[in-house]
């Protein structure tokens, strides 16, 4: 235990004694979310961020000892373990790294150098590394024997030179060195792959021809190249190896190798031959598996970024300012089929659905019109949310004519409707609506998510909302994980309604699941609604432990406990008592009294059970209770007329809104029903190294229209605070631009739509 503190505090910077605390209420069964929030005091201010990062760090130093653990035995057990093995696999940090070292005695197949220890030549080769005075084959031939299976000396030679190519290896300085070498100079480089049969599909071959002649240095290589790099290999289009950037006589990992064996002080004849056994080494055994452990490493950081690029993503996504509680029409667009229309009220019950069909081939724009006034009127309706697929701007326009025909008051909103489809079609959704078609279901979902993002999009499964890079690319046990950190952290960070709230957004509080979510709900609707969070402590299998993790995170609105309403703790209300005898003021008259609460010292407030940081943020949630941490509505205007491709023209500035942030930019929805790219090059005046510095999804933006690429599908976009009549100039570098970005592009294009 105190190694693997002392590993994971060096890891992420904090003290032995913050990552002590944090690793024991971890292993007590505390959640992230609520050491963040509630214990601060023992983790001396550990954030989510830390503490999220503490936990990764701990799961992968205790997998990676287990793993150890595991092949030490193994390794034992088949009598392959040699004390310089042993040492090698000990000081290991990496998985990667662990798993090259074992590979070689993975298989049940013995090896050469293993098959030449059974046959005796162990000493053989113990005496050719240590003397200086005889020559190889003057050693070797004292092994020949006619009763064994060594009848020469080449033949003994043979047997322990193959000993010490595996043995070298284990040289845990040696083989550091050559990591570092080869990672500091080292150059991926890509190439068209062999021709194969069958033949790789010519469009396949066509998506990765801009790296067909790539290079570019290991440890600079960005996340978005060298995913491409490997989905290109994964494909059968491209090979990929590792060189150096230079071609020096003697390579410098070889010389290494060389220095290992001191060949300088060896004898001309044993030199000589050494230097053959350091060749093959290197050749067989020592550039393969570095150059895999490497390209893995790069592999693995990339993965990194691409899930990191994703979580953040889906954390502004889930975060995205509410348009609040507002009688909403769903409106899910269609041509052929129609449009799908749900209408749900203040509390997102569903109320009605009906389907009109105002585009072709039926034609019914009146009759669509006349429809949607009826239902705008009869629920009182101020909110219409229209999904973005096809058909988005032309119902949008039907929205408008109906609108101005009937002089109705109401704000309309085209949404992001990734993950509509694969909730329409989930049991939750069946279980929530058994009778409502699944094109119906949709609708429900798109009215939802405007009203409120975060409650809806929980009900669907992360990797399908897409908003990733090369999600498909990445290690999907971690990406799930990561993903599921993000929802828990965005769920609890606003926290939840308890009497209105759904099983899937409940299961997402800390402390619960989804078999005590559900149990919450039968309880609610057994006794109509929960008056104070005490409550909870009578939901069938909702002990105190998980009461502890919950509550606070939970919110009673108008109930018999005001404090219930807030973020303030249970185990905190004594404190807020304290605090209005202080103030001599009930809890309804100090909540929200910023003058008395900006008086008070914190510092008054404290004892040997309650830290400073437990009384700093009561006074806080007291002044701004249950404040939604989420911001204002706002939306992009979209241009009318602006509905396709077809319809844009050079310098045309738009509004649009970032339904995407990757590494090398920004896509942006400006309403033709393909985004457009703004290139890290285009997102600022200034040099932008993070495009999340400047932008992230959900964010409104003006854009303008740098090059259009009709038959491809490419819109390139700027935010550039730049004159028409300078970047008319600049149209022909733009376009340039743009075929650079093309592969890149279309490959994080087709990531996103799978």
């Amino acid at each position: 235990m105190n190694k693997t503190v002392d590993i994971i505090s060096k890891k992420i910077d904090i003290s032995l004694i913050q990552a002590t605390a944090a690793i024991n209420l971890l292993d007590e069964g505390a959640t992230v979310p609520f050491i963040a929030r509630y214990r601060k005091e023992a983790t001396q201010g550990l954030d989510d961020t830390q503490l999220r990062l503490l936990s990764r760090e701990l799961n992968y130093t205790r997998e990676l000892v287990d793993r150890k653990t595991k092949i030490l035995a193994a390794l034992t057990e088949n009598q392959k373990l040699t004390s310089s093995l042993q040492r090698s696999i000990e000081q290991c940090q990496s998985k990667t790294a662990l798993e090259e070292i074992y590979k070689p005695f993975k298989s049940s197949r013995k090896t050469k150098g293993q098959l030449a220890i059974e046959a005796g030549l162990a000493p053989l080769a113990k005496q050719l590394l240590s003397s200086n005075n005889q020559s190889p084959q003057t050693l070797a031939s004292a092994f020949i024997a006619s009763q064994s299976a060594i009848k020469s000396s080449e033949q003994a030679l043979e047997g322990a030179s193959a000993i010490i190519s595996e043995e070298l290896p284990q040289d845990i300085v040696m083989m550091n060195k050559i990591r570092h070498q080869l990672w500091s100079q080292g150059i991926i480089s890509a190439k068209q792959a062999r021709k194969k049969t069958p033949a790789i599909d010519p469009n396949i071959l066509a998506k990765f021809k801009d790296y067909f002649a790539h290079q570019e240095s290991i440890n600079k290589i960005p996340s978005h190249r060298m995913m491409a790099l490997l989905r290109g290999k994964a494909a059968g289009a491209l090979q990929i190896n590792l060189t150096l950037s230079f071609e020096p006589k003697i390579h410098p990992c070889l010389e290494l190798i060389n220095q290992s064996l001191k060949l300088s002080q060896r004898n001309p004849k044993m030199s000589l031959w050494l230097s053959d056994v350091a060749q093959q080494c290197w050749k067989l055994k020592v550039l393969p598996s570095v150059t895999n452990e490497l390209i893995n490493k790069a592999k693995e950081s990339a993965e990194t970024q691409a899930i990191d690029v994703f979580a953040n993503n889906l954390s502004d996504l889930l975060m995205a300012a509410p348009a609040g509680n507002q009688v909403t029409l769903g409106l899910d667009p269609g041509i052929r089929t129609g449009v799908k229309a749900a209408i749900v009220d203040k509390q997102s019950k569903l109320l009605t659905t009906e389907t009109i069909y105002p585009h072709a081939p039926r034609n019914q724009w009146q009759q669509s019109i006349s429809t949607l006034a009826a239902l705008i009127k009869r629920h009182h309706i101020t909110l219409i949310s229209i999904g973005n697929g096809t058909g988005s701007r032309e119902t949008e326009k039907l929205v408008l004519d109906c609108k101005k025909q009937h002089q109705l008051d109401i704000t309309t909103i085209i949404v992001s409707e990734a993950g509509a489809s694969v909730y329409s079609a989930s049991e939750l959704a069946a279980n929530e609506f058994p009778s409502l078609d699944v094109s119906l279901r949709g609708a429900v979902s798109i009215a939802r998510r405007l009203q409120d993002p975060l409650a809806e999009l929980v009900k669907i499964e992360p990797k399908a909302i897409g908003v990733g890079q090369y999600q498909h690319d990445v290690n999907e046990n971690q990406l799930n994980v990561r993903l599921n950190e993000v929802v828990e952290d965005c769920v609890n960070g606003v926290g939840v309604e308890l009497n209105t709230a759904s099983a899937p957004l409940l299961q997402r509080v800390s402390g619960l699941n989804a078999t005590l979510a559900n149990n919450i709900v039968h309880f609610r609707e057994s006794i109509g609604k929960f008056q104070n969070r005490k409550q909870l402590l009578k939901v069938p299998r909702l002990g105190p432990k998980a009461y502890e993790q919950a509550a606070g995170f939970l919110r009673i609105s108008n109930g018999n406990e005001p404090l219930d309403a807030s973020a303030v703790h249970p185990e905190s209300y004594h404190l807020a008592s304290n605090i209005m005898k202080r103030c001599g003021k009930n809890i309804k008259e100090l909540i929200g009294n910023d003058s008395l609460l900006n008086n008070l010292k914190a510092t008054e407030f404290t004892t040997t059970n309650i830290g400073l940081p437990t009384v700093i943020d009561v006074i806080n949630e007291l002044k701004r209770p249950a404040r939604d941490p989420r911001g204002d509505f706002k939306a992009a205007e979209l241009m009318e007329g602006i509905e396709t491709i077809n319809d844009l023209e050079l310098e045309m500035e738009l509004e649009g809104t970032v339904t995407n942030v990757a590494n090398f930019g920004a896509f942006v929805d400006i309403g033709v029903h393909q985004d457009g790219l703004v290139h890290i090059s285009q997102l600022a005046d200034g040099f932008v190294s993070d495009p999340r510095r400047v932008v992230k999804v959900g964010q409104v933006v003006k854009v303008r229209v740098t090059d259009i690429d009709v038959a491809r599908k490419r819109i390139a976009l700027s935010m550039k605070q730049q004159s028409t009549s300078g970047t008319k100039h600049h149209h022909t570098e733009n376009k340039k631009k743009l075929a650079t970005q093309g592969t890149m592009a279309a490959a994080f294009n087709t990531a996103r739509k799978n």
